[in-house]
């Protein structure tokens, strides 16, 4: 198994919101992977005196603990437990009722000698590659297939369309969100390599389709992965550049021009 993990903040001025493990059990036997990426909460408040890193830290390192540890257990209820968990830790001096309370979106993945499981929650994306090259995604499209104007509307803005019917869902405080994650499981044989990331990393495919999902996968294969973060930059600072008078942010649009990149690449 050879394993590569890349995580880099939007603005070195500010703290990386994202969170990556892997995990592999002292037997040598399967292992897994995990990354979150941390929601950043509009100005304003949200009823929480903990910062995103703080929730996807204690999240995520519930989550690979839990996955490693007890890999009979569902990834589902895993994701559960692990939310009750993070929830339990500040449910004493938070108000985790709130819509701005912290949360993260979710990729994990887990493979033993028989079957690779899966589990992603929002736009994380999971990357599946067989052993003859084709590379299957595992994507929770939810949030992509909102209205754009309700995207610009205040529910977006102010929290209210997470974790409700007719918006999209993410790790927050209520474990019962487990339920709506995009699961799945493959057989070993059929799994070579894998790949999993962030919505920042991913941008290079769904932000500025310089290639489908294969091509990414490629890349990440034969250059690694400080090369595709390097190229999402590069892409974010032209797309950022203006020309006269007219804004250029042909792709980015209202979005923020760097997000935290993180991606984690396994081969089986």
């Amino acid at each position: 198994m050879r394993t590569e993990l890349v995580s880099r903040p939007g603005d070195p001025a500010r703290p990386n919101e994202d969170f990556a493990s892997v995990g592999v059990p002292a037997c040598g036997q399967g292992g897994s992977v995990v990354v979150l990426d941390g929601v950043t909460p509009p100005s304003g408040g949200g009823g929480c005196l903990h910062s995103v890193p703080w929730f996807t830290a204690r999240l995520g390192g519930a989550l690979i603990e839990l996955t490693v540890s007890v890999p009979d257990v569902p990834l589902v209820e895993a994701l559960s437990l692990a939310v009750a968990r993070t929830a339990t830790a500040h449910a004493e001096t938070c108000d985790l009722s709130h819509p701005r309370t912290p949360q993260a979106t979710v990729a994990v993945a887990r493979w033993s000698a028989e079957a690779v499981e899966y589990l992603v929650l929002s736009d994380a994306v999971l990357l599946l590659a067989s052993p003859d090259g084709a590379v299957t995604p595992v994507l929770d499209d939810r949030l992509a297939r909102l209205p754009r104007e309700l995207l610009r509307s205040a529910a977006y803005v102010d929290g209210s369309l997470r974790n409700q019917e007719g918006g999209f869902f993410t790790a927050a405080a209520d474990p019962a969100v487990a339920a709506r994650a995009v699961t799945g499981r493959v057989p070993r044989a059929e799994v070579g390599a894998l790949a999993a990331l962030t919505d920042g990393a991913a941008r290079w495919t769904e932000t500025f389709h310089q290639g489908d999902w294969t091509d990414l996968f490629t890349l990440i294969r034969t250059r690694g992965l400080t090369t595709l973060v390097e190229h999402v930059r590069q892409l974010e600072q032209a797309d950022n550049a203006t020309d006269g008078d007219v804004p250029g942010r042909v792709f980015l649009g209202n979005a923020k021009t760097h997000d935290d990149a993180t991606a984690v690449y396994v081969e089986l």
